[in-house]
């Protein structure tokens, strides 16, 4: 099975302009990269959705909002 990088996620997010909750981020990754796909970034792997989404929280990967949270490209790293 192919592995997703962690930026593809972050990337819909953005491009969705939504806010998410972690149980409805999960369920928006589902919906797009499908329930069995797994997860990778730069430090980690074999990421189930909501391991990837408590990953990308614990590293600061999400604005905080009053509904919410989304993310930026500034969140993304780039090396």
């Amino acid at each position: 099975m192919m592995s997703i990088h962690g930026h593809d996620v972050l990337n819909m997010m953005i491009e969705s302009g939504e806010r998410y909750t972690k149980e409805s981020l999960v369920e928006a990754i589902h919906a797009r990269f499908g329930e069995a796909a797994r997860f990778h970034t730069c430090s980690a792997s074999e990421m189930t959705a909501a391991e990837l989404v408590a990953f990308l929280a614990a590293r600061g990967k999400f604005i905080p909002a009053a509904d919410g949270f989304s993310t930026h490209e500034s969140k993304i790293c780039r090396h």
